[in-house]
């Protein structure tokens, strides 16, 4: 390059940089609001508390809301209060770093938008001071975007996704590639079930506090023609024929390193499903909630359930905590406690044995289940050929086994676990669990 073309280039960036320092948001747009006063008399989802900010456009509106006394979220809602219905929350800024009463939200002129405690800590912020930024827009989608003097978004709530996708948001490999469980209705932090895009395929995880891995239980076939991997999934509505009479939703996808593209549809309501959102729920479970804005009461359908009773494939028994710690799982419902002396009923309380200290599996034993499978089983068969003495030495040298599932087919295969669970009851009796117990 020449040392002229490269001082254009260079004078271009600057005067860029320079016109978009320039640009400021014009007084009449600032704003700041705190986080006082009323709360809202309908009813929300979390049986939360909330107050309205006045950053709306129908059904959306961004407010503050709390389960908990002097602990908020930043959020956006969606709903309505002609429907009745509950509003749900559908996004939130500062998960899992609350603010207290008075706190403040303040759009200055610099472009940045901020989130301070009562103390004037930043606890959130868009990072977009200086970026040329000029207004602030909350978008019929549900999109809250920062723009310039283009009109071109400087920052988007659609980049920024928690556990909720909105019909026309993605997830990106150059962006976050995953949502996340909320851990609770009371408590606004981080979950352990994840909805992940990879390679050519999306999938479920779930994080067992004594699994260092993520543990895989759904995954979809690949898509596409086998080379490239995923760029975008994005979360698509559009009427299935020209009388509008059914919608499909589900993701439109594309590879990156290939010419593949193409949709996978996830259902095909019967009636104008624009207003919809796909969430990973506290249960582990993948939902579309289906706002209609014509009906007046139960505006919300649930018009996809990725673990449903009606599907012997995805069963709920394959969600890794249906059963809580411990159960067995068959036919949608938690039928058996297992214990050292046999299958009891099943209750909440079901939990694995207490453990002695590891010390190198002299000081354990094992219990048998026979018929059962792991929720993981279906995505990892374990190891073989291998015999049961050798799977359960492997498990009792291992700190973090708490039990091993051995299978008898083409030859014997072992997998062990550092998370029970859900015990998936299967009609091969050659299927057997062991639970490490204290001898």
């Amino acid at each position: 390059m020449s040392y002229s073309s490269t001082f254009i280039s260079f004078s271009i960036a600057f005067f860029s940089l320079l016109v978009a320092s320039q640009s400021v948001v014009p007084p009449s747009k600032t704003f700041k609001y705190i986080n006082q006063g009323p709360f809202g008399e309908y009813i929300v989802e979390y049986d939360a508390d909330y107050r309205l900010l006045p950053i709306a456009t129908f059904p959306f509106t961004l407010s503050f809301y709390n389960t908990t006394p002097n602990v908020f979220i930043l959020g956006l809602r969606m709903g309505d209060r002609r429907s009745e219905s509950i509003m749900r929350w559908v996004w939130d800024a500062n998960r899992g770093s609350p603010v207290r009463e008075n706190a403040t939200l303040t759009f200055g002129s610099d472009g940045n938008l901020v989130l301070a405690d009562v103390d004037g800590k930043v606890v959130w912020q868009t990072g977009t001071a200086n970026k040329g930024v000029v207004g602030l827009s909350l978008l019929p989608n549900g999109n809250l975007v920062l723009y310039d003097t283009k009109g071109n978004f400087v920052w988007q709530s659609f980049d920024h996704p928690t556990d909720t996708l909105l019909v026309g948001q993605a997830i990106k490999a150059t962006g976050p590639t995953r949502l996340v469980s909320r851990l609770s209705a009371a408590q606004p932090v981080n979950g352990p079930y994840s909805f992940v895009m990879e390679k050519r395929y999306w999938a479920m995880y779930y994080q067992s506090n004594n699994s260092q891995k993520p543990l895989l239980y759904y995954k979809t076939d690949d898509f596409g023609d086998g080379k490239g991997a995923l760029a975008t999934l994005d979360f698509y509505c559009e009427p299935e024929n020209d009388e509008n009479h059914a919608f499909e939703l589900g993701f439109r996808f594309n590879l990156t390193g290939s010419q593949s593209f193409g949709t996978f549809i996830l259902t095909r309501p019967k009636y104008n499903s624009t207003y919809s959102m796909l969430r990973v729920d506290i249960d582990g479970n993948l939902r579309i909630y289906t706002y209609d804005t014509f009906v007046d009461y139960q505006a919300w359908e649930v018009t996809f359930v990725l673990f449903d009773r009606d599907d012997g494939w995805t069963t709920e028994c394959k969600l890794p905590r249906r059963c809580g710690l411990l159960g067995v799982c068959e036919d949608d419902q938690c039928v058996a406690c297992p214990k050292p002396q046999g299958l009891l009923g099943w209750n909440k309380t079901c939990a694995p044995p207490a453990l002695p200290t590891c010390n190198g599996g002299s000081n354990v034993d094992y219990y048998e289940v026979e018929g059962v499978d792991h929720y993981t089983s279906a995505y990892d068969e374990g190891i073989g050929p291998i015999n049961l003495a050798q799977c359960k030495d492997r498990c009792s040298k291992d700190c973090k086994c708490l039990g091993l599932f051995f299978r008898i087919e083409e030859f014997p295969k072992c997998l062990l676990v550092s998370d029970l669970g859900t015990l998936v009851k299967v009609p091969n009796a050659s299927h057997t669990g062991y639970i490490k117990i204290s001898k």
